[in-house]
């Protein structure tokens, strides 16, 4: 049995999804994932005008007449969401928690494939792979990967990127894009990370709260590392703290985006206090005029 609050939480992001995912979100997301390539079709008889480079030589060996090979544009796509539900990701300090804003941000790109008639998987991960589900087609099994997101819950564990990223290499094959979702605590991943975009289409998603980008001026407070458990006491009233505590969160921050940017790994950067679907749009539109 599903909970009732889990199945409350399912069909409020299905809701808010489906008016996210409107006609125009959808035509967005089919014009920049819309294929990867070119597919076989079948063998024919050559006809004048054809593209001699398109002679398949061993059937027109085997049948003394030339014949070509015909190639149709790829539509299907494979989608896979990795998403990091790592100890750390259970932090928010406005109306949800990190990992919730993962979820619901996978949940509208997932309805928007669903669309697009695009096969979705999803690989859970912390500094193991907690579970995998292969890509598929249909809006049953994109409800089923938002209940695994929403519903999953373990003992407090790192973050091991490298490993998530060698899994993902190891069980798709076929070319795919796959959204990383993370806070990306850990940095040491860019080899792996640029090994598994040269075979599949890769885009980073830092999840952050505001808090972790500034602190507010709050007095004395404890803050635990949920990874490790270690609690510091800190004066958030200092301007000093606040503002070399400010410097270090925007250093990481750039030394994240610099590494992707340095591998041709795309990112998509959303926060717990403010909506993502323009930086969504923003990003697709991005593409649209690379492409």
């Amino acid at each position: 049995m599903i909970p009732e609050d889990l199945i409350k939480r399912i069909r409020q992001i299905q809701i808010y999804t489906s008016r996210a995912v409107n006609a125009s979100f959808a035509g967005q997301y089919e014009s920049v994932f819309k294929g990867r390539g070119m597919q076989f079709d079948e063998v024919r008889e050559y006809m004048p005008g054809d593209d001699i480079r398109t002679i398949d030589w061993n059937v027109t060996a085997r049948t003394g007449k030339p014949f070509i090979k015909r190639f149709v544009e790829e539509r299907e796509m494979t989608v896979l969401f990795a998403v990091d539900l790592s100890a750390s990701g259970e932090f928010g300090t406005v109306d949800k928690m990190k990992n919730e804003l993962a979820a619901e941000f996978c949940a509208v790109l997932a309805f928007a494939a669903a669309k697009n008639n695009d096969k979705v998987g999803l690989l859970i991960f912390t500094d193991r792979t907690e579970l995998f589900i292969p890509p598929k087609k249909g809006s049953r099994h994109i409800l089923r990967l938002i209940r695994e997101l929403l519903a999953f819950k373990m003992p407090k564990r790192k973050t091991d990127i490298p490993q998530a990223l060698d899994y993902i290499a190891r069980v798709i094959r076929k070319r795919a894009t796959v959204f990383l979702v993370s806070d990306f605590i850990e940095t040491d991943f860019k080899k792996p990370l640029s090994l598994l975009n040269r075979r599949h289409d890769v885009i980073a998603v830092p999840v952050r709260d505001r808090v972790e980008i500034n602190m507010p001026s709050v007095g004395l407070i404890d803050v635990q590392d949920a990874e490790t458990g270690e609690i510091m006491l800190v004066d958030t009233s200092s301007g000093r703290f606040r503002s070399q505590y400010g410097a270090h969160s925007s250093g990481r921050f750039d030394e994240l985006t610099n590494m992707l940017r340095s591998i041709n790994v795309d990112f998509i950067p959303v926060t717990t206090d403010r909506p993502y679907i323009n930086d969504v749009i923003q990003f697709f539109h991005m593409r649209h005029r690379r492409h």
